[in-house]
Formats: C-alpha cells, sequence, structure tokens
C-alpha cells in the first residue's frame, strides 16, 4: 500500500534533528530482500513449536514477573534464528521485548538490541508489516529513544507501509516525550482531517508533552478538553499528570492530582504510584521519595512490580531509592518476616554487581542489620553472599571497613553441596462423526464399506449418519442424494436397526431438505415384520423378538395406538423390551397415564424386572408429582445407576418438573435423589430449584434456596443469575447479604468476579470498573472464560467489550486471549470493521497475538474482501498432522474397537515428535484398560505425561484401572490406585470396589477387605454397595485361609438377626462350588440347614439349592430340597430366579427334568397359570421332555383356576410318586 496523505512534518535546523543512531539505523528497515524458497515441512513445524514454546516461556514471565531476562531473550532470539526462517509474529515478539519488559538493561542496550533484532530477523527474511513499525516505535518511547518521526514515516512509505492511528498516536507521544508540541500538532491535525479518532492515548501524550514544554497550565487543562470531547480522563491519564508533577519536584501538585483522580472515583493502583516514584528519582527529588512510598498499599501484584521498580531505579543509577522501595517489601517488614523472605534481596543485590554498582556504606549496614538481626538461623538461611559473589562483596565489605563473617561464605559452599547432589477426545467416539463426515463422502467410494464397518455398532452408526446429513447443506444433500439412498439400502440388506430417535432426526433433517422421500427405503419394514410375525406364529414359533421390533417400528413412525393393539393382542408374548419401547414413547409424548398403566403391567407380570436410568428418568419427568417419588425410589431399590449422561437427562427432568410443580415438588425431588445416593449433589443438579423461584421473580427464595445448598452441598447454584436480579431491583441488604456468604464460603475474590459480572450483566459498566480495579485482584482465567463464553453464546458484544477493556491492567491477564474472545463474536457475526478495530486496538495495547488469533482475523477479514495487514502464519504443520493421527486413532477406535493398532499408532507418532491432547491419551488408555493391555496403557500414560506436565487419567480411566489390577491379583497396587483416587477426592466406581474386593477375597486377605470397607465408609457420597460384599468376600478369605470356623461364625452371626434374613450368600456357595471343595460345601451346607431348621431363615438354603440347581448339579439339588423342603415356599426368591433364567435361551433345556419339575412345582404352588402355559410353551419347542408329575401338577392348576385341562392328564397310579422322585417331598 502507498502511504498518499501522510503529514508533511516541519523539517528541523540539523542540530536539533532526531537521528537514528548508526547501528540499525531505520534506513535497514525499508531493505526489501528476496523471498527464500520455501522451507520444508520439517522445517516449518519445528519452527512453528519454538515459536509457541517461545511464546509461552515469554508471556509466562511478563504475566508472572512483569519481566523478562536478557539471557532468555536471547536464547529465544537465537532459537528462532538458527531455523533461517523467523515469522512475522516471531519478529513482533522479540521487538515487543525490547522495552521496559527489559528492567535489567539500560535503555541504550535495549534500543540497540532491537535494532540488531530488526536487522537479523530482515536479512533471514522475515516480512514486516505496520504492526512491526508500532512495536519499533513503542520500544523508543520506553527507551526514551529519540528519534526523527519524519525519517520514520519516510522509511514506512519506502517500505509501502502505511501508517494507521496506533503509528501517529506513538508518533504524537515521541514528539510530546520532547516536548515538541508543535510536532505532535501537526499529527494531531492530520489525524482529525482524516478522522482518526483522538483517544485517551493521544490526551496523555499531550498531558506530559505541554509539562515537558514547560507549560504546566495547559498540561493541566488537557482533562478539561478531554471531558469537553465526552472522554473522562482515566487512570492513565491521571499518571500522566502525576508523572509531569513528579518531574518539576511539585509535590504539592502530586498530591492535589492524587486528590481529584479520588474524588474522580479513578482508583490508582500501586504501579501507578510507582511511576511517580521512578520520575522523582529520575528527576533527582528522591526527598519526596518516602511519602509517596507510604502511599503503597500492597496489593497482590506489589511484589514482582516493585521488584520490577527496584531493577529499573538501579539501572538508572539510583539504588539509594529503590533500596527505600525494597524495605517496604511486606514480606521484610519485621512483624511478619521470615527466614525465606530474605531471599526476597536476592534480586537486588545481584542487580548491583551486574550493574557495577558501588554499594554505600549505609546500605550494606542496612542489609546486615535490617536482615541478620533477628535470629542466626534467619541470617543462615539468607546469606548475604547467596546473591553476592564473594569475592566481590567481601572486597566491597573489607574497603568500606565492614567486618567479614564466616557465615556469610555459607550458602556458597551449601549451594556447591546441592549440586553435587543434582543428577540431573473425553472425547467420546460419538463426536468423531461430526470431523469425519465430509472425509466419509470422500474417501469411500463404496458404501457397503462403511455399512460393514458400522454393522456392530448401531447407535455409533446411527449417530454417524445423522452428523453426516446434519453436516450437509441442502444443495449438498441434493447432490449426494443417490448415494445416501443407497447408504440406507445397505443399512436394510445389513439388517442394521438405527435408534429411534437417531432416526427421527435424520428424518426431521432430511424433511427440511425437501428429501423426505429418501427415508422411505425404511418405513416398510414394520409390514415385513407383520408378516414375519404372522408366518412365526402359524409355524408355532417365539414372536417375542419380532413383535418388539414390530412395536420399535410402529413407535419410530409415531404410530402408538397401532403398536398398543399388537400388545393387546400378544400380550403374553410381550418382553420387558417391548413394554420399554412403548413406555419411553408415552414418556417422550406426555401420555403420562398410559406410560403409568404400561409400567404397572409390566410390574404385575415380573416384578424383579428393572427398566434402565434413561426410561425412569423419562417417567419422573412425565409425572413430576408423588408418583416420580416413587420411581426414584423403585431405582434405589433395583440398584439402578448413573452415568453422567443419566445425571445429565435427571437435571433436564427437573428443570422440567419446575415449570409443572414450581419449587415444593423440585425441592422434595432433588432431597430425594440426593438423600437416595442416586446422584452426587452438583450446582448442576441443584439449579432446578432456583430457577422455580427465578421463574416466578421469587429472589429471596432463589437466595435462600441457593444459601441451603451451599450449606447442605456446598454448591452456589445460578448466583450469577440471582445476582443479575438483585441488582436489577436494586436490593442492596439482599444483595449485600448474598455478597458476604459467597465471601464467607468462597472467598473474597470469587465474591469480587461474581459482583464484577452482575455489574457488567446488568450494564452497570462504572461500578463494575471499580469492582475489577479493586486492589491486589488477579486475573482468573477460568472465571473471564466462562463469562466470555457466555457473551458469545448470547452475541451481547458490548458488554464483552467492555470486560476485554476493563481487564486491561488486570495482574496475569492473557490480553491475546481476552481479545481473542471479541474476534470469535465478530467471526459469528461476520463484523470485519469491528475485528479490523480489534487489531488497531491490540497494537495500541502492545499485545503480541498467538497465531491462532492471527489466522482468525484473517479468515474474519479474508471473507469480507478485506487485505490483510499483517503477515498470516501458516497453519502448524506438526498440529496439523497431529489431528490427522487423533482422527484415524478415533476412526480405528470407533468403528473396530482395536485399541492395540491404535496405540501402535501412537507410539509412532510419538517417535515423530507428535503430542496429542490430554483427552485424546486418556480415551486410548481406556481403550487399552478395557482390553486388559493394562502393560501398554501404562506405557501411554507414561508418553502422555512427558509431553503434558501433571497429566492425570480421569476417573473413568482410574476405575478401569482398578478393575484390571483386581482381574490380574495386583490387589496391593489396585488398593494404592483407589487410595490415590480418594486422596484427590475423587469417587471410585462400584464396578471397581466389587472387583476389588472379590479380589481380596480370592488372595485371602481379611484385613485388606475391612480396610476398603472403612475406605468406603468415608465416603462423602455413599455408593450403592450391597452390604453382603464384603461380608461374602471376608468369608471368602477365610475360606481361602482354611478358616472355615471363622467364615461360618460371621455368617451365622448375620443371619441369626433377623434384620438380615434377606441378604443374599449365592456368590459364596457359587465360588465353593467352582473350587469344588466337598468339605467346604458340606460345612456350609449343614450351616444352611441349622439356620432354616433353627431359625427360620431360609434365604442360606435356598441360595445354595438354586446355585446347585444352575450349575446341573440335580441330585445334589433334589436331595437339598428333600431335607429342606421349606426351600420350595420361597416364591419371591424362587420366580426372581426363573424368571431371570427364561429369558435366556438354552438355560431351560441345560436343566432337563428336574429343571422341568422343579419350575412346574414351584408355579403350580404360586397359582400362576399364564407364566406355566409360557414355560411350557418353551420346553416343547426346545424338546424338552416333560414328565408325568409335572403334567399333573398341571393339570391340578388347569382344575384351580377352572379351565379345561388341554392336554390328556396321566393316570394316577401308587408308583407314580415313587417313580424317580421317590423318597423325596415333593
Amino acid at each position: 500500500q502507498k502511504t498518499a496523505g501522510t503529514p508533511k512534518l516541519v523539517k528541523k535546523k540539523k542540530k536539533d534533528m532526531l537521528e537514528f543512531p548508526k547501528i540499525g539505523c531505520v534506513r535497514n528497515y525499508a531493505v526489501a530482500r528476496e523471498q527464500k524458497d520455501e522451507a520444508s515441512s520439517g522445517v516449518q513445524s519445528k519452527q512453528a513449536q519454538q515459536f509457541d514454546s517461545a511464546l509461552s516461556k515469554l508471556d509466562n514471565s511478563v504475566r508472572r514477573t512483569g519481566r523478562i531476562t536478557k539471557t532468555m531473550l536471547l536464547r529465544v532470539f537465537h532459537d528462532i534464528c538458527r531455523t533461517g526462517y523467523p515469522s512475522g509474529n516471531q519478529a513482533l515478539l522479540l521487538l515487543r521485548s525490547c522495552g521496559s519488559l527489559l528492567p535489567e538493561v539500560p535503555p541504550v542496550d535495549r534500543t540497540e538490541l532491537a535494532h540488531h533484532i530488526w536487522t537479523k530477523l530482515q536479512e533471514l527474511g522475515s516480512q514486516y508489516d505496520v504492526s512491526h513499525y508500532n512495536a519499533i516505535l513503542k520500544v523508543y518511547l520506553q527507551n526514551e529513544f529519540k528519534f526523527s518521526p519524519t525519517d520514520f514515516l519516510a522509511k514506512m512509505e519506502a517500505a509501502n507501509i502505511l501508517p494507521n492511528r496506533v503509528t501517529y498516536q506513538r508518533l504524537i507521544a515521541a514528539y510530546c516525550q520532547n516536548g515538541d508540541i508543535e510536532g505532535a500538532s501537526t499529527i494531531l491535525g492530520f489525524m482529525k482531517s482524516k478522522d482518526l479518532p483522538i483517544t485517551e492515548a493521544v490526551f496523555n501524550a499531550l498531558v506530559t508533552g505541554h509539562a515537558r514544554a514547560g507549560d504546566i497550565d495547559s498540561s493541566k487543562n488537557i482533562l478539561t478538553v478531554m471531558r469537553n470531547a465526552g472522554i473522562e480522563p482515566g487512570a492513565d491519564t491521571y499518571v500522566s499528570l502525576l508523572t509531569a508533577f513528579a518531574e518539576k519536584g511539585d509535590i504539592d501538585g502530586v498530591k492535589k492530582a492524587l486528590e481529584e483522580a479520588e474524588n474522580a472515583d479513578c482508583s490508582l493502583m500501586d504501579r501507578d504510584i510507582m511511576q511517580v516514584i521512578f520520575a522523582l528519582a529520575k528527576a533527582g527529588h528522591q526527598q519526596y521519595v518516602p511519602e509517596m512510598v507510604e502511599r503503597l498499599r500492597h496489593e497482590r501484584s506489589y511484589i514482582p512490580d516493585a521488584m520490577n521498580l527496584c531493577l529499573s531505579l538501579i539501572t538508572h543509577g539510583q539504588e539509594d531509592v529503590a533500596f527505600q522501595v525494597l524495605k517496604n517489601f511486606p514480606t521484610l517488614q519485621m512483624d511478619n518476616a521470615s527466614a525465606e523472605s530474605y531471599n526476597l534481596g536476592n534480586f537486588f543485590l545481584r542487580h548491583c554487581v551486574n550493574m557495577n554498582t558501588v554499594i554505600r556504606e549505609h546500605i550494606l549496614h542496612s542489609f546486615i542489620h535490617s536482615f541478620f538481626e533477628l535470629t542466626l538461623s534467619s541470617l543462615g538461611s539468607w546469606g548475604l553472599l547467596g546473591a553476592y559473589p564473594s569475592y566481590i562483596g567481601a572486597k566491597q565489605m573489607k574497603e568500606q571497613n565492614l567486618p567479614v563473617r564466616p557465615h556469610f561464605f555459607w550458602p556458597l559452599l551449601i549451594q556447591l553441596v546441592k549440586d553435587n547432589n543434582t543428577t540431573g477426545t473425553n472425547m467420546h467416539t460419538l463426536m468423531l462423526a461430526r470431523t469425519l463426515t465430509r472425509w466419509q463422502m470422500k474417501c469411500i467410494p463404496k458404501t457397503n464399506a462403511v455399512c460393514v464397518c458400522l454393522c456392530p455398532h448401531p447407535e455409533r452408526g446411527g449417530y454417524f449418519l445423522y452428523s453426516l446429513i446434519d453436516s450437509m447443506t441442502e444443495a449438498e444433500v441434493q447432490v449426494q442424494k443417490d448415494k445416501l439412498r443407497e447408504y440406507f439400502k445397505q443399512l436394510q440388506a445389513l439388517n442394521i436397526t438405527i435408534p429411534v430417535n437417531i432416526y427421527r432426526g435424520i428424518r426431521n433433517l432430511l424433511d427440511s431438505y425437501n428429501v423426505p422421500e429418501l427415508i422411505k427405503v425404511t418405513e416398510d419394514k414394520v409390514e415385513t415384520l407383520e408378516n414375519k410375525l404372522a408366518e412365526l406364529k402359524a409355524e408355532n414359533k417365539s414372536i417375542d423378538l419380532t413383535l418388539k421390533q414390530i412395536i420399535q417400528a410402529l413407535c419410530a413412525e409415531e404410530n402408538l395406538q397401532r403398536a398398543l393393539e399388537l400388545k393387546q393382542q400378544h400380550e403374553e408374548h410381550m418382553t420387558a423390551g417391548g413394554y420399554a419401547i412403548l413406555i419411553n414413547h408415552c414418556c417422550r409424548n406426555d401420555n403420562a397415564e398410559e406410560a403409568l398403566n404400561l409400567k404397572r403391567e409390566m410390574s404385575r407380570k415380573d416384578s424383579s424386572v428393572a427398566l434402565d436410568a434413561s426410561k425412569y428418568i423419562a417417567l419422573m419427568k412425565v409425572f413430576a408429582n408423588s408418583e416420580a417419588v416413587d420411581i426414584l425410589k423403585e431405582m434405589k431399590e433395583k440398584d439402578v445407576m448413573l452415568n453422567d449422561t443419566h445425571t445429565t437427562m435427571l437435571f433436564h427432568a427437573l428443570s422440567s418438573a419446575a415449570a409443572k410443580g414450581g419449587p415444593t415438588i423440585i425441592r422434595r425431588l432433588q432431597d430425594t435423589v440426593f438423600a437416595l445416593g442416586l446422584a452426587k449433589p452438583s450446582a448442576n443438579l441443584c439449579s432446578p430449584l432456583i430457577t422455580a423461584y427465578l421463574d416466578s421473580n421469587d429472589l429471596s427464595g432463589a437466595l435462600d434456596a441457593a444459601l441451603e445448598c451451599q450449606k447442605r452441598y456446598n454448591h452456589l447454584p445460578r448466583i450469577h443469575d440471582i445476582l443479575v436480579g438483585l441488582v436489577q431491583q436494586g436490593d442492596t441488604e439482599l444483595l449485600q447479604k448474598a455478597m458476604d456468604v459467597v465471601s464467607q464460603e468462597r472467598g473474597e475474590m470469587t465474591m469480587l468476579y461474581d459482583l464484577f459480572f452482575a455489574f457488567l450483566q446488568t450494564g452497570r459498566y462504572r461500578e463494575a470498573r471499580k469492582i475489577i480495579e479493586t486492589p491486589g485482584l488477579r486475573a482468573r482465567p477460568g472465571r473471564l472464560h466462562w463469562y466470555a463464553e457466555k457473551c458469545i453464546a448470547h452475541n451481547q458484544m458490548e458488554t464483552l467489550e467492555h470486560m476485554v477493556d476493563m481487564t486491561a491492567k488486570l495482574f496475569e491477564c492473557d490480553r491475546d486471549e481476552m481479545y481473542s474472545y471479541m474476534l470469535r463474536l465478530c467471526k459469528e457475526t461476520n463484523n470485519w470493521k469491528k475485528a479490523d478495530a480489534l487489531w488497531t486496538k491490540m497494537q495500541e495495547e502492545n499485545i503480541i497475538p498467538r497465531e491462532r488469533t492471527l489466522r482468525l482475523l484473517a479468515d474474519i477479514l479474508r471473507s469480507n474482501g478485506q487485505e490483510v495487514p499483517f503477515e498470516v502464519p501458516e497453519v502448524n504443520l506438526k498440529e496439523k498432522n497431529m489431528h490427522e493421527v487423533t482422527l484415524c486413532i478415533y476412526f480405528v477406535l470407533a468403528i473396530f474397537d482395536v485399541s492395540v493398532e491404535a496405540y501402535e499408532m501412537v507410539k509412532g507418532a510419538d517417535e515423530k515428535g507428535l503430542v496429542f491432547g490430554p483427552a485424546s491419551y486418556d480415551h486410548l488408555i481406556r481403550a487399552l484398560l478395557a482390553e486388559g493391555s493394562m502393560d501398554d496403557a501404562m506405557a501411554l500414560k507414561d508418553i502422555a505425561g512427558s509431553h503434558i506436565p501433571g497429566f492425570k487419567m480421569s476417573d473413568t480411566a482410574t476405575n478401569l484401572l482398578i478393575v484390571t489390577q483386581s482381574k490380574k491379583d495386583l490387589v496391593t497396587d489396585a488398593v494404592q490406585t483407589l487410595k490415590s483416587m480418594l486422596q484427590v477426592n475423587h469417587v471410585p466406581s462400584q464396578l471397581a470396589i466389587t472387583r476389588l474386593v472379590q479380589a481380596l477375597g480370592r488372595k485371602g486377605d481379611v484385613s485388606g477387605i475391612e480396610d476398603v470397607q472403612k475406605l468406603m465408609k468415608g465416603l462423602s457420597t455413599p455408593l450403592n454397595f450391597s452390604s453382603m460384599l464384603f461380608i461374602n468376600n471376608i468369608a471368602l478369605a477365610h475360606i481361602k485361609n482354611d478358616d472355615l470356623d471363622s467364615a461360618v461364625e460371621l455368617l451365622e452371626t448375620l443371619y441369626t438377626n433377623p434384620d438380615n434374613h434377606s441378604a443374599s450368600m449365592s456368590f459364596v456357595f457359587r465360588k465353593i462350588l467352582e473350587n469344588g471343595n466337598d468339605k467346604v460345601l458340606d460345612k456350609f451346607s449343614v450351616m444352611a440347614e441349622r439356620l432354616a431348621n433353627h431359625f427360620a431363615c431360609y434365604r442360606p438354603a435356598s441360595d445354595l439349592f438354586l446355585q446347585l440347581l444352575d450349575m446341573d448339579k440335580v441330585e445334589d439339588a433334589k436331595f437339598m430340597l428333600a431335607r429342606c423342603n421349606a426351600v420350595a415356599e420361597q416364591k419371591d426368591i424362587l420366580l426372581s430366579f426363573m424368571a431371570q433364567k427364561s429369558q435366556t435361551p438354552g438355560q431351560v433345556k441345560s436343566h432337563q427334568d428336574f429343571y422341568t419339575f422343579s419350575v412346574l412345582f414351584l408355579y403350580s404352588n404360586i397359582w400362576n397359570l399364564p407364566a406355566a402355559e409360557a414355560l411350557m410353551e418353551q420346553m416343547q419347542k426346545e424338546g424338552v421332555e416333560v414328565d408325568e408329575l409335572s403334567l399333573k401338577r398341571l393339570a391340578v392348576l388347569y382344575r384351580k383356576e377352572g379351565q379345561t385341562v388341554p392336554f390328556p392328564e396321566p393316570p394316577v397310579s401308587r408308583t407314580s410318586t415313587h417313580s424317580k422322585y421317590s423318597g423325596y417331598n415333593v
């Protein structure tokens, strides 16, 4: 771009002209160098990695301490130069660092370093734009380097670089820094003629310019001019005015300006007062420094700011003033000083040595007296010469007749000893779909390949197809219509069933794209299935599965009426799955009455059947009354476990209930959920109660409910919305109450952020600024990120812009991150003009943007046909390759479930230096552990830890590790893993604890089981454990140790208590039977019979009987039933067992004739003719012969029901009851 229209500046006489130095003369800046050949991908990747590392190091140092060291800067500079291909952003980073961020380097040296960096990087091919020229201008200003603005603009014009508003602002500041109001006025007039905004920065520069020109009155009048222009003077303006008075030695003017700032509600921070101290010292008015030092309030960022002030003062030869500031450090005050506090003095003496400063006698005396006076131990731990080299320190102390003590050298010796001793995603699988959709359309030409891959995974496959269609535009769908139709046909041919909810989503998408006919290829499924049902019925075959499929298909078509008719026609063939589908469909359509009827009907058929968690939650959502409470209790009784997805569903169910029933019912449901331990209390699950109050505009009730949640569960749900409402209503009393509680429970900083966001949300920007400028407040990236995302989601540009502006001076605030939030919103709203203005503001703040920020800004400008005013960084090739490898890994995991192959891919990527995110590593660790590949999983954990400091496995992965260690009998390791998990307040899964306790039982470790039991009792959120988990495994541990008496005593003690008669010890009997130890079996059989006959406790005998039956020990089961015939009367236990076994194909046949007899005997005793008939039919289909006694029992049952016996009843004979069952009380 040409610079037509740049201002014509007045030429000065030769002796007054601002000249550039010979070293790095600006004329070198305009030298255009031919581009080098394009770097190889490997070099580019290394370059990008180095820049990320360099930016991280420098940024962290700046945000943590406010400075960087020359050594660090040069190391980064040389690393970048070694690649030979420095980027524009790298150059910007290095140039910015050559100003006030190097307080330990004299200004002249800093400027010389900046010129050297500029020239060297330009020789290496770095391309400069206006941001680089603005950066070098900022360096000149910070270093007070004198140059000619006229020549500077000429060099920019020669380089075809067009100045922007920031350039002119800084040129004005350069003129004003030298008191040249005429030159500043020339540029100011040009800015006005071009309608460039005159910002606060320009007025601040004019305050300085008039003062240095000797016109302090005009300097003060600038504030009035600002107000007339609609700009309220801010902290920077008052600092400029204070500095102007300080340079004149006008302490009264300083005090008056401070008072004016206070009256204007302009909060000055410690770092602002420090600028005044620096100005006083440089101008030779050190006598006023103590008065300013007393005004320092020791804010949170005081120490790093004060250290930088001390370093700058020493660099400018003001070590006396620096020492006054040092003595004011809060950690060095006598009242609160500690041995570690004295280490703060190291930097002072070290810099004095580096600057070859001769430390005055009073300073050394003061160091020795102040730092070594308290205790000898403190003296030894600090050590004057820990920072001050012994040969220099001792020499200077001796020259000034100060005593040199032996212990001054202790730190030096200690350091030598120390030196000698030093040796030296969840990414859910389903998230894959959105990434793969377009790739799949291009890279898989044959649709059957995809369908075969998806065949074992209908849920994933369905979501994959939904995401594929969702990611396409209507035009793309029209183009790919034939291919999509082929997909659906292939799915149908392979008998792949897409879940109902995903099918409905696909159908709605296709309807919106005006191609509903694509889905019609699947809608003939109902007719096909109905024909199949008729055929099966005609052939007298089981229709259970087909009936369920028809019901599912009808529900998918929203044909509930037909589904219910089928259910009525074939009620005897309805399975629990069929009922679950109908119940879920009724709930989805808010048909509470029909859902409840179906639920009751299913329970009547088999009370032991439990729905899955999602169905129960759907029922709870549709009722939202006392019925909902009963449903929650049933979930607890049937040990229904909730995962993270179910917890989210529960939140939505409670939120829905809030709209139906109000706070009362929500409170009852919430209390029930937490009391039963169905879910752990969280802010999310507590929030529906607050929502109910907010919806009714009851802020007082909402606040009380939130505070109650804080007291009971340590959560403050929706506190932001409550505060916003209170601020809007102006209810200061309740607002103060809320703030007091937040401050007490969460800390003052959390309270201030909550209040800050509330003021921002309600447009009280003045109050918000006061809050964020509170002395000592520092950046909390998580909180700022949360509110920024909230603004982006609700398109609140004004609010977001105010937040970014107000946090400009917030300690440790990542400014690039803040501006990236605004750029993201600009991208979403396609506001390129705002994005371009933000780029200018970033230059004003001297921010070095990350590459991602530059790419985002460039994308906004390019998409609107605008020229990009900077070099756009290339995409990080390593990052791109890593993404592709990650994509490949997840594809392997999601489609084929082959984690070992994925692990090999990661190892190969690691050898090439590719690093993944923590979620990627964790996902693969979980997959490896699920397959039992523990060694590979732990090796992968080490790989992740080597790249990601502090890498921790997720709770899911840790639980899987405990399970795997337990299965491999590594119980010591498993217990240690559990303890590590509990130490960080994470809750183990029920499965992990169960497997661990079982492993301890196998090992015979009684004390280990008891230790785990104690750990579980200490959990804040109890898990749904059966009490028998620990008792059964302790008994098995005693058996393992051949201590049968202790095992029997333990169980008898339990069962002789009537409250424990229903506790099951089936697990113990199964393990005994599996081990084949007749001695143990005999002892426990005797115990079971004794409990049954003497204590009327039949559960152990029933458990033994059923385990014998289940393991095909028919004769033993007969014998057990004969000796303890009361077992046959335990209807609930036996019915539950038989119902469970009848659901598994082939189970009936496996137990042959005795199974037939016992089951029919059971059904005849409980008068359940339909169940007996169904079982009889199933046995006939499986070819199981029914003996005569069973037929007689069944005939009796028919007659009791008043029905005709449908088969020839066997004749009664004397031997009939003494055939193969003779001798048994049947």
